[in-house]
């Protein structure tokens, strides 16, 4: 008997798993569904928000390469007056 009670447990699980999948929404075809609705949901027109945000960036990271330029040269202007500071004692 121990056959039968294993051939009744494996269609069981198999049924319970068929109606699992059914009420997930049928696997694949699910995915294709949530692409869908996230491509009509993404915006048609570039957000203006979005293009002023990234000119601040590019600003930014310029005035960064500026910063890290001066700091990092050691004949830059500010050396000179440095030392011109130290010499008026």
């Amino acid at each position: 008997m121990v056959f039968g009670e294993t051939l009744v447990a494996i269609i069981a699980i198999v049924s319970i798993a068929s109606v699992i999948k059914a009420l997930i929404g049928g696997g694949g075809r699910r995915h294709e569904r949530i692409i869908q609705e996230v491509a009509r949901m993404a915006p048609s027109q570039p957000d203006p928000e979005a293009g002023r945000l990234r000119e601040d960036v590019r600003i930014l990271k310029e005035r960064v390469a500026v910063l890290e330029r001066l700091i990092t040269d050691q004949s830059s202007s500010l050396d000179r007056e440095f030392e011109k500071l130290k010499h008026m004692d």
